[in-house]
């Protein structure tokens, strides 16, 4: 895959109308049971979080925050995952699954995995990540360990702190069973009238506005304590049923079904119904119940009858639950205890070509495309700094970008307003149905339209997930295009967590397919031409499949072939079935995918050259990319579809081809990288399991992909000097 594409914009890609044509799929050669249920699948990439948490080799504080990954990534799996199961079951259609089991048959297996793997999860904690952190000075105590000077003094902080904020909610005839909100830990407590001797519930939640650990007292020994707040306040249960005797306390969580359903074509304005939607949000039914393993049957059996729940969706765990509060263990301030330090660097590009003065980067991409890889390239200095001089320019006339998920106080945003307060036309593109984050978008959706900036929702029946930025300048009487597609969302703080590609570009060629595309959103355009981009969902899996039936036939007519691809999940049956019978014709194919994989490696004569890797690590792997060997002229897209149903059908997504050499040969060495044996990684084995390959033969760790990836890039920035 060495030769070299042409640069043209206008001749490198065909227009889409070339992929119009429907690429059947001949079913025929390929066994029924050749997919793996996408639940099971996703589950099992939890596992791989998980395993990062047992790893005695990772340092100890990046453990904790595996722990405390794999329990968020457990609830909303959950609230999610499982809730659109039930919810099909009690709607009455319960369709089959991607494997064509019944939901229920898969809700078993569900349950099944989850109590294993949270039983697990609780050992590891436990047996493992607490020794060792006491072992480093870092303690989780409980109640019984503290002496008498920490009883009072913590006495004292219940009193002027907490007790304050709690409110016990009895459970009687009088007062009906309290509603439980989702994630929330609570108290079951049992007490006894000494007078009458009748027995009451009452339930008592633990509040969410203060530290999931507080820190105890520094007692000159050097050690960090903390106490688990649910344990703090158990410990002082007589202050709050004062002249009744606690006869029983336990703690338990309830995870709710919370995911958003919206009918658009119903809704007359899609924010009012969203947030109506939002607020019922808090309401979903149960669909997990964890309590601690010591809870007894009497407490047990009002809360499964009162939360109407069934005894597979009971998680009786030890204490503590809801690990996902190690978030705030992990970033105790211990640099030993810490991945080492990587410093992001600006992509070479970008960088000033004098001390102390500014950068110019509309020259830089006007010179050539820029490809930048973060998080080892910076945010700050390319995709912020290009939105921020583009605000400021005042040859920019218009600036064009799709919003999926960003921070509440992000200079993107900010960025946007200031664009909008010097008189320039800007149009955002919020996506306010991004999961989890409706509220936050809709928040600052508002204060971009306060701003005078033009927002708009995007097309009825799809999200938009594209992350698309289109910048319009007057050069010399001429209008410019300068363009960024990238593969994550335009978010500054979770860029220094996720992996993630852009291209920069000034090419007319993508110019143009923007404008259009951005037309398409906002008015009432039906746009079927790009030249350079792939565009969900008319075209971009026609485009896909297109492609892997050349390498097929390329194979067949013994010209040489291959197709990698890079994703974060890979379910899509068209796209598996397409690569299966790629794989009879002897294509070699590579998947790089971080979570959920349908696809099966290794069934003889079915798909015996497919590998399948996944990376989990330090950064989360979320950058998309696709290769294809087209005889010699690679072909290679980056962009922000996965390979699923919802992103190739009911959402708007983009990939860009690469055209510059050097972009073309990074996107491969990242996959001979990953793909390498001498990487440590997970193997996909043709029977579901994940193998961790992290060590040679002689016990010496394999190399950590992310890490040699950040010393290329850095090395990258020194030769330049």
């Amino acid at each position: 895959m060495d030769t070299e594409p042409q640069l043209d914009g206008e001749s490198v890609a065909p227009d889409l109308d070339d992929f119009d044509e429907v690429v059947e799929i001949e079913h025929e050669s390929l066994p029924s049971d050749r997919y793996f249920d996408r639940e099971l699948s996703w589950l099992r990439f939890n596992q791989r979080v998980l395993e990062l948490g047992e790893d005695r080799t990772q340092p100890l504080l990046e453990r904790a925050n595996f722990l405390a990954i794999f329990a968020s990534n457990l609830d909303e799996f959950f609230m999610v995952r499982v809730a659109g199961l039930k919810r099909r079951i009690d709607t009455g259609i319960a369709v089959p699954t991607n494997v064509g089991r019944a939901p229920s048959d898969v809700l078993r297996d569900i349950a099944k995995k989850a109590h294993e793997l949270q039983d697990r999860h609780a050992q590891a904690f436990i047996g493992s990540l607490k020794p060792d952190l006491d072992a480093a000075g870092i303690h989780i105590e409980h109640w019984s360990d503290l002496d008498e000077a920490d009883r009072l003094r913590m006495r004292e902080y219940f009193n002027e702190q907490i007790f304050p904020v709690l409110m016990p909610l009895a459970v009687d005839p009088a007062h009906p069973f309290p509603y439980i909100s989702g994630l929330s830990l609570n108290l079951a407590v049992r007490v006894r009238n000494p007078k009458s001797q009748r027995q009451e519930f009452a339930r008592l939640k633990v509040p969410q506005n203060f530290s999931r650990f507080i820190k105890l007292p520094d007692d000159n020994s050097g050690r960090m304590r903390f106490i688990p707040l649910e344990d703090l306040i158990a410990n002082h249960l007589d202050d709050l049923f004062p002249g009744m005797e606690v006869l029983e306390h336990h703690v338990f969580r309830v995870t709710r079904n919370e995911d958003v359903e919206i009918e658009e074509d119903e809704a007359e304005n899609l924010i009012q119904a969203l947030e109506r939607e939002l607020l019922r949000r808090r309401f979903g039914p149960p669909i997990r119940l964890e309590i601690t393993e010591d809870m007894d049957p009497v407490t047990l059996d009002l809360l499964v009858r009162e939360l109407d729940i069934t005894e597979q969706e009971v998680f009786r765990l030890p204490s503590p639950l809801d690990l996902g509060g190690l978030f705030e263990i992990s970033k105790i301030n211990r640099p030993d205890l810490h991945y080492p330090k990587h410093v992001p660097t600006t992509p070479v590009q970008f960088q000033p070509g004098e001390p102390n003065t500014k950068p110019d980067l509309f020259r830089a991409i006007k010179a050539n495309d820029v490809l930048v890889h973060h998080p080892y390239e910076s945010f700050a200095t390319s995709v912020q700094a290009f939105l921020e001089q583009a605000a400021a320019d005042p040859h920019v006339l218009a600036i064009k970008q799709t919003l999926y998920r960003t921070s509440g106080d992000s200079p993107i945003v900010e960025a946007l307003i200031d664009a909008a307060a010097a008189g320039k036309q800007v149009l955002a593109l919020v996506e306010i149905k991004a999961r989890f984050d409706e509220q936050n978008n809709i928040t600052w959706a508002r204060k971009l339209e306060k701003a005078g900036v033009h927002v708009v929702y995007g097309l009825v029946g799809l999200k938009t997930h594209s992350k698309l930025v289109l910048v319009i300048r007057q050069e010399g009487g001429t209008l410019k295009h300068y363009s960024h597609i990238g593969t994550g969302n335009y978010n500054p703080k979770t860029s220094r967590i996720y992996e993630d590609m852009g291209l920069f570009t000034a090419d007319d060629t993508v110019g143009k397919d923007l404008t259009r595309l951005f037309n398409e959103l906002s008015g009432y355009a039906i746009e079927k031409k790009f030249k350079r981009l792939l565009v969900a969902p008319l075209h971009l899996r026609k485009g896909l499949l297109k492609r892997i039936q050349t390498e097929a036939d390329n194979a067949r007519a013994g010209k040489p072939s291959g197709i990698r691809i890079k994703v974060n999940s890979m379910v899509d049956e068209q796209i598996i079935d397409a690569l299966y019978l790629a794989s009879q014709a002897g294509v070699p194919v590579d998947i790089w995918v971080r979570g959920i994989c349908s696809l099966k490696p290794g069934m003889e004569g079915v798909s015996d050259t497919i590998r399948v890797r996944s990376i989990v690590g330090r950064y989360l792997e979320h950058s998309r990319a696709f290769a294809f060997h087209n005889e010699g002229d690679p072909a290679v897209f980056i962009g922000s579809a996965d390979m699923m149903h919802r992103n190739l059908d009911r959402r708007v997504e983009a990939l860009v081809r690469l055209t510059a050499p050097d972009h073309i040969n990074e996107v491969l060495e990242m996959f001979d990288l990953a793909m390498a044996d001498t990487a440590s990684s997970w193997h996909l084995e043709s029977d579901g399991e994940w193998t961790r390959h992290s060590t040679d033969d002689d016990g010496r760790p394999l190399e950590d992909v992310q890490n040699v990836t950040m010393r290329k890039i850095s090395a990258r920035k020194r030769s330049t000097r």
